[in-house]
């Protein structure tokens, strides 16, 4: 259990990728979302 809440509280949530223009995986998701919604 360590391991998955480490991975998805921290891991995926937190680290910010320069291939996403430094935003965290779950900003860079919000904003897919919010334009498909626009759209």
């Amino acid at each position: 259990m360590a391991i998955f809440e480490y991975i998805e509280v921290w891991y995926n949530r937190k680290r910010i990728h320069s291939s996403l223009g430094y935003l965290t995986p779950l900003e860079v998701e919000k904003t897919i979302m919010n334009r498909k919604r626009a759209a």
